[in-house]
């Protein structure tokens, strides 16, 4: 099939031999890389048609609508999108248009480098390909590590903006029990004068039967929200305290061991076997001898069984006090803060009158309430009693059996952290004191939170596609300046300039004008058809119709 033919002297141009002299050039003579034909005169959307094509109008948008995106919209994943679709847009125009720099030198380069620089302009491992194949100091080098660099890009840029969930204060009232006064009322409100009520009762059998020490969440509350906090209140309180005073044991022994162990002037074992005794004697001077205490007393046991010779001794005190507090509630779960804790070591039982509590002013100073807390004589004697009573026993354990005073006695000798147990056994006091009807005051009220999520930016994060950013201007910047310097059109990466400039596709138009800019190359290529054909020596070739 007969094929047409079309030079570049019929466009108004000419190229010269590229294995001519240089020196024999026309120096008058431009190539057509060089060449410019200006643009006739045009509507105001054919002009802007023309600088989208002609000039780097498409890809400063490109970049400028990338800035907006990346630092305005960017909670928006879509926006992570468009900036990254736009960087990649100016991006690979950068790296198209550097081709033609990278031919306009002073030397010629291999024809498969046209390959290189397109597959760089298109996707990172194009772009890892140029890196390795040209010079580091050409601009496409810069191009290609900001394709690389995209990769991460999306991550980045989605870590700059998290959507985590904080507290707030709600409208809601939360609220927690305190105690100015302890009186020990009936449910008819008719004062005891000789029993401890039925409420107090259960609140000491929990906390002494209490397996995990957790009286302190017990604490009657109210927090709709399930998040609260209370700051500085105070409250009238059972506090405790105890020592171990196993030094103290004295021990009577024979040939078989030692069968007799006693506390001086205080509760003694004698014989083999597990044993306790408790009794509400005094042993030790270390606790303060309060004599206004809900109850001092002190135990024996040993644990003797199979011979072993395993002793401990504890003395304990309960005593009324003014506890300031703060407290919280979070997913539900109350917890307590003793922060100061005030005792009046003078009062006493022998007076018949109240037990009055009047803090000093560092107390009064956190809590803001008032400074008068009280104990009622009959509820205080009462308690003393009882309390007497349920710590005065014996028991013990051995190969024929158990047998023990009282549930609380054998509580006492089974417990592994004595001190702690008599600790809960305060708490489960103070919480019932805190709740009963009269305890003259009206529960605290704190401040419920409720969950809020909130927009946070870190900005962080935006450091890499930041610099990504910066780059890709850089590039763009750049490559204008270039281009611009060294007279060279701007052609990126059109695949008509390769088409109409080169040797391998000679084509012709009926008129014959310049074709040198992006524009001029459509216009013609609209009029101008071809084809695919092969020929008859097996040869693939663009033919024009």
């Amino acid at each position: 099939m007969p094929t047409s033919t079309w030079s570049s002297s019929h466009l108004g141009s000419r190229v010269q031999d590229a294995n001519a002299n240089p020196d024999e050039r026309d120096a008058n003579t431009q190539t057509p890389l060089l060449q410019k034909t200006p643009l006739k005169p045009v509507t105001v959307s054919k002009r802007i048609a023309l600088l989208l094509q002609n000039w780097w109008l498409w890809e400063i948008v490109s970049a400028s609508t990338a800035v907006l995106a990346a630092t305005i919209n960017s909670v928006i994943s879509f926006s992570a999108t468009i900036a990254r679709l736009s960087i990649t847009s100016a991006v690979g125009a950068s790296i198209s248009q550097s081709k033609w720099l990278w031919y306009r030198q002073d030397k010629p380069h291999p024809l498969t480098d046209i390959q290189l620089f397109d597959d760089a302009s298109r996707g990172p491992w194009g772009a890892m390909s140029l890196l390795i194949s040209i010079k580091p100091r050409h601009l496409a080098i810069v191009g290609s590590i900001i394709i690389t660099m995209m990769l991460l890009f999306d991550p980045f840029l989605q870590q700059v903006v998290v959507y985590p969930d904080r507290l707030v204060a709600s409208d809601q009232v939360a609220t927690i029990v305190r105690a100015q006064r302890y009186q020990a009322r009936s449910d008819e409100g008719l004062p005891l004068p000789s029993v401890v009520d039925l409420s107090m009762k259960a609140a000491i059998y929990s906390g002494i039967f209490d397996i995990d020490n957790r009286a302190d969440v017990k604490v009657d509350h109210f927090c709709s929200t399930g998040n609260c906090t209370w700051n500085g209140f105070s409250s009238l309180a059972v506090c405790s305290k105890c020592h171990n005073i196993t030094s103290f044991v004295e021990k009577t022994c024979n040939e078989n061991g030692c069968y007799g162990l006693s506390l001086p002037g205080g509760p003694s074992l004698l014989g083999f076997g597990g044993q306790i005794n408790s009794s509400v004697t005094h042993v030790s001077t270390d606790l303060d001898d309060i004599e206004a205490s809900v109850v001092r007393f002190s135990s024996l046991i040993s644990k003797r069984i199979d011979e072993s010779d395993e002793v401990v001794a504890w003395e304990c005190a309960l005593s009324y006090c003014v506890n300031t507090y703060s407290a919280s509630v979070s997913g539900g779960d109350v917890e307590q803060k003793i922060e100061n804790t005030w005792r009046n070591n003078s009062a006493s039982h022998s007076q018949g009158s109240d037990l009055i509590y009047n803090p000093p002013q560092s107390i009064i100073n956190i809590t803001a309430n008032a400074s008068t807390f009280k104990v009622a004589g009959l509820a205080a004697n009462a308690m003393n009693s009882f309390m007497c009573k349920t710590f005065t026993g014996s028991g013990g354990i051995d190969s024929s059996g158990s047998a023990f005073s009282s549930d609380v006695i054998h509580a006492l000798y089974d417990i592994k952290d004595y001190s702690k147990c008599i600790e809960n056994l305060a708490t489960s006091m103070t919480n019932n004191v805190r709740q009963q009807n009269d305890s003259g005051s009206s529960p605290v009220e704190g401040i419920a939170y409720k969950t809020e999520t909130y927009v946070q930016v870190r900005w962080a994060w935006f450091a890499y596609p930041a610099t990504v950013l910066a780059l890709s201007l850089l590039l763009l910047l750049g490559t204008i300046i270039e281009s611009r310097r060294r007279d060279i059109l701007i052609w990126k990466s059109s695949n008509l300039a390769l088409l109409l400039h080169g040797k391998g596709l000679e084509l012709k138009q009926n008129d014959h004008v310049a074709v040198n800019t992006l524009s001029e190359m459509g216009e013609m290529a609209k009029d101008i058809e071809i084809e695919l054909i092969q020929t008859s020596d097996e040869e693939w070739k663009l033919v024009q119709r």
